[in-house]
């Protein structure tokens, strides 16, 4: 499989601050992976500086003064690394409530909704389809600090908030999962897109409630308990308005096609 995936950015900068990207793709292993990353302010290249995250996360790191900011990232990927590797932590963290994921507030609700089913596939396949058939997708609909309780009430929301929704439900009937950000060819509208990842039958598998894109395409960005920590932008300090964001994503032939009862894990 070849994967192709760009981002485009662009950011007006109102005050001096520091900003934290991640839009790079994550290690691949045993993939062959060509990228491009640049950093442009006012025509003049501007040094970042890369911190290794957990899971891999890549997060690009520079201080900026005031000025229009560009960035440009493409990546090649041929191939399909293994599944992703799990610990003992993982599986205790990713267990816990978290700040868009307030599992703690699902146990009765979750546990009278999916604890009966004792198959693993199928309580993903429960859960993804609950999620999906209550909420409606609507671009805009959703502020950048509502959870998962949020999400439930207001019945709508975008990729990241299906995401948190799932996880948060897992996690309440005791089924660690995650939050993943992802470039996903097949997209539509294409943006960056978020889901969830659940640990079952030994491995990370992927839980899109939103059907918008097949998993078996999608290429891992970030990891984490939710979207604090999968973010693409992270502004501190400074003053900034994103005034341009463009993701393209395309597979080399034709879409794979996914079925929701099938146990899928990124590649």
């Amino acid at each position: 499989m070849k994967r192709e995936v760009a981002a485009v950015l662009e950011v007006e900068i109102e005050a001096p601050t520091t900003l934290e990207f991640q839009i790079a793709v994550a290690p691949h292993p045993n993939t062959d992976v060509h990228e491009a990353l640049s950093f442009v302010l006012d025509g003049m290249g501007v040094p970042a500086a890369e911190i290794s995250g957990t899971h891999g996360n890549r997060i690009h790191k520079l201080a900026v003064p005031v000025g229009n900011l560009r960035v440009d990232y493409s990546a090649t990927i041929c191939g399909r690394t293994g599944p992703a590797p799990v610990s003992e932590y993982d599986l205790s963290v990713y267990l816990r409530p978290s700040r868009y994921a307030e599992a703690d507030k699902f146990y009765g609700f979750a546990s009278t909704e999916f604890g009966s089913y004792a198959d693993s596939a199928t309580l993903l396949e429960k859960v993804s389809s609950w999620v999906g058939t209550r909420l409606n997708y609507v671009p805009g609909s959703s502020d950048p600090i509502d959870g998962a309780v949020d999400t439930l009430l207001a019945g709508e929301g975008v990729c990241r908030d299906y995401a948190h929704l799932v996880v948060a439900l897992l996690r309440a009937v005791n089924v660690p999962a995650r939050v993943v950000s992802v470039y996903a060819p097949g997209l539509s509208p294409m943006d960056f897109h978020a889901v969830a990842e659940a640990f079952v039958d030994g491995q990370w598998r992927v839980v899109d409630g939103t059907l918008l894109a097949p998993r078996q395409t999608l290429v891992r960005i970030a990891t984490g308990r939710d979207a604090a920590d999968t973010a693409f932008l992270d502004n501190h300090r400074g003053a900034i308005r994103l005034s341009k964001i463009e993701v393209t994503a395309v597979v080399d032939g034709r879409l794979p096609v996914d079925s929701i009862d099938q146990l899928v894990s990124i590649g």
